[in-house]
């Protein structure tokens, strides 16, 4: 197996990487990433040594370079993650979102469906994507392979626009691929732009920690752990043309979940005084903002064996820590990405 991961500097790529190379049967792992500011070479110091590692900087809207790349290094695996994937940026500049998710993803398939013809039979195109490609769900129900798109914003739009592409590859030129969608993720090395993120390096600065609207927007939340040891049995055992939905059941609404976060903060980290409860703002929500999101995952469960592991308190505390230790980590990517 020759891997390449696209985005693989970024939070949940370069945890993929960390996973992919303590494989045995991978041959070489490729790192393809335009180091944009949510990817860094500090999330893959881990691996920078390794010797069946290989980076290179490389934007997926090249796409002669992406051909050029895939061709050269005889890839027979790719682990598409790369996507600029932040809804508040999306609706702020949606081109961005397009060129990339969509174009990018394009240019990637087309290098693939070139390199690939006359020995498909050994290859595999795995399709990272997210549960927002289904919009709001009600009270009650959950997303299966099965439901109707209903993406919300520009980032869910081209995102369910590069799922369809790569579903159609599949369907017209016989590339076999597979889609994964998944939940919101949480861990160390995210960039502090999300939510989890951004509450807790707030919280440890005391400033407020802004909560769009009533609070009580629902999401699912998945250990960037459980999600990468998803994507790789996808990878090598998921049925090529298939879609698999991947998230923990761990659903918490915005308001409750910044209230765990401060009560773990306080546990952890006493030094910071008082309650951090009192550092809760509600501000305007944001247009579009999705109600609820849940997925069903009982495909993969059945199918592969796969459910998440983590405990959820024990891990977002750990998660909480991770952040209070590495303020080195967090100054040097806000400094880079205010660079370029």
């Amino acid at each position: 197996m020759k891997i390449v991961v696209t985005g693989g500097a970024g939070f949940i790529g370069s945890h993929l990487v960390e996973l992919v190379l303590s494989k045995p049967e991978v041959e070489q792992v490729a790192v393809l990433d335009c180091l944009t500011y949510a990817g860094h070479l500090s999330n893959l110091r881990q691996v920078e040594r390794h010797p069946r590692y290989h980076f290179a900087k490389i934007d997926l809207r090249d796409r002669n370079a992406v051909a050029h790349f895939i061709a050269k290094f005889q890839i027979t695996h790719v682990l598409h993650l790369a996507a600029e994937s932040h809804v508040d940026r999306s609706i702020a500049s949606p081109a961005d979102f397009i060129d990339t998710n969509i174009l990018g993803t394009f240019h990637l398939l087309e290098g693939c469906r070139a390199a690939w013809q006359g020995g498909m039979e050994r290859c595999r195109f795995h399709h990272v994507s997210t549960d927002e490609v289904y919009g709001s769900m009600d009270e009650e129900g959950r997303a299966s392979e099965l439901t109707r798109y209903a993406p919300n914003s520009p980032y869910s739009a081209s995102k369910a626009a590069s799922d369809l592409l790569v579903r159609s590859y599949h369907r017209t030129y016989g590339l076999p691929t597979v889609v994964t969608n998944c939940s919101n993720n949480y861990g160390p090395r995210q960039f502090p732009e999300k939510l989890i993120p951004i509450l807790i390096q707030r919280l440890l600065q005391r400033q407020n920690l802004p909560i769009y609207g009533d609070g009580l927007h629902v999401r699912d939340w998945l250990h960037v752990g459980d999600h990468c040891d998803a994507l790789w049995l996808v990878l090598t055992l998921g049925r090529v043309g298939e879609t698999y939905n991947i998230g923990a059941n761990n659903e918490w609404p915005n308001l409750r979940l910044a209230e765990l976060i401060c009560d773990l903060a306080d546990e952890v980290a006493p030094e910071l005084g008082e309650s951090s409860r009192k550092l809760v703002t509600f501000v305007a929500d944001r247009p579009g903002n999705d109600r609820r999101y849940a997925i069903d995952s009982t495909k993969i469960r059945e199918e592969l064996g796969w459910s998440a592991r983590r405990e959820f308190r024990e891990e977002l505390r750990n998660t909480i820590l991770w952040y209070r230790n590495n303020q080195d980590w967090i100054a040097a990517v806000r400094r880079d990405s205010l660079g370029r």
